[in-house]
């Protein structure tokens, strides 16, 4: 049995205290299930199991950041193919708040966030090698789910860490990481003669993008809110303050959202400069057990050798995620935010 931070759906009336509605099965156990009368149209979000542990008190209206709850789970034992890991640290990312606001739809109501975290192996499945009991790993993407003491995971999208690279360092910078290689080295490859421009430069990604691209010898700019971020973007290599068009048969990369979502943007208005623009996807680009391994390991190559330095700025306790998530979004933050559970 673990804690996990669970999200429920800013539509929601009041919810109890202790719902929860589990991403995948849970295994019988001696909590009973109970049935909470709601409206027809919120039935699947009725199941629940109930809690011995104190919970954070409900708000009569769930919304916004205060939809984020500690629940009890049994987290289960792990099948064929899959580890049970106990998480050291978890990452935050803005995508973490684009799942909890909407922006991106979970695949059920509530559930539980998070797209990175390292941990310990406690548990292997049946007949798996290659994974031993104590084993420190690292995983982002899918499946979510690493706001959590515990989780099961499949063994082949898990990673292992360096021992000279901690835990807290390594689940911050493993989405952010891993998305950072493949924009400069896949899906526009970052050569000496380019120019590029970073937007939120000091954030996570942008402050590893920068540093990146400069060791690569590109020329970097950055855009940033505050003079304190333009101290940490120059820093990380941004070589002008300023604001660059793009030239002609220049590359738009695209890769989050993290200001809302992007105004439309019609495909005539490439046509004067013949400009590309791509909206890639990190999970596309790590979908083979291959690809997985490249990535993180020149993440932590780069680490290891100095070419990036990770700035980890703030770290909660694993409870407190909404705080993380309200800091978050409020833009009082740079560099990486970490959980400990």
């Amino acid at each position: 049995m673990g804690l996990r931070v669970k999200f429920w759906s800013q539509t929601s009336l009041l919810i109890p205290i202790r719902l929860l509605l589990p991403s995948h099965p849970l295994p019988r156990s001696s909590s009973s299930l109970h049935t909470y009368s709601l409206p027809a149209h919120r039935k699947p979000l009725v199941r629940a199991i109930a809690s011995s542990t104190e919970a954070l008190a409900p708000a009569k209206m769930v919304k916004a950041i205060r939809a984020l709850k500690w629940e009890d789970v049994e987290t289960g034992e792990p099948g064929e193919g899959e580890i049970r890991v106990k998480n050291k640290a978890i990452g935050v990312n803005f995508i973490d708040v684009y799942f909890r606001k909407g922006v991106y739809k979970a695949q059920s109501m509530p559930f539980t966030p998070g797209m990175e975290a390292v941990g310990e192996v406690i548990a292997v499945g049946p007949g798996l090698t290659g994974r031993n009991i104590g084993d420190i790993v690292a995983y982002a993407g899918n499946p979510m789910g690493s706001y959590a003491e515990e989780q099961i995971l499949p063994a082949n999208k898990v990673v292992p860490v360096p021992s000279s690279i901690s835990p807290v360092i390594a689940a911050s910078v493993m989405l952010k990481g891993m998305t950072t290689q493949f924009l400069v080295r896949r899906c526009f490859k970052v050569e000496p003669e380019h120019t590029i421009l970073v937007h939120a430069a000091a954030g996570g990604v942008g402050s590893l993008l920068c540093q990146w691209a400069n060791a690569l010898g590109a020329t970097v700019i950055g855009t940033v809110s505050s003079k304190e971020k333009a101290a940490q973007a120059k820093d990380d290599g941004c070589h002008h303050g300023s604001l660059a068009c793009l030239k002609t048969r220049g590359y738009m990369v695209s890769f989050g959202q993290s200001s809302g979502t992007p105004d439309p943007l019609p495909l005539s208005a490439l046509a004067p400069k013949a400009l590309f623009l791509t909206r890639p996807s990190l999970m596309l680009y790590t979908e083979t057990r291959d690809e997985l391994l490249e990535t993180a390991g020149e993440v932590f190559a780069n680490i290891a050798s100095g070419v990036l330095r990770v700035r980890v700025n703030h770290t909660y306790p694993l409870s407190e995620a909404a705080q993380a998530h309200a800091d978050l979004e409020s833009r009082k933050t740079s560099g990486s935010i970490v959980l400990i559970p």
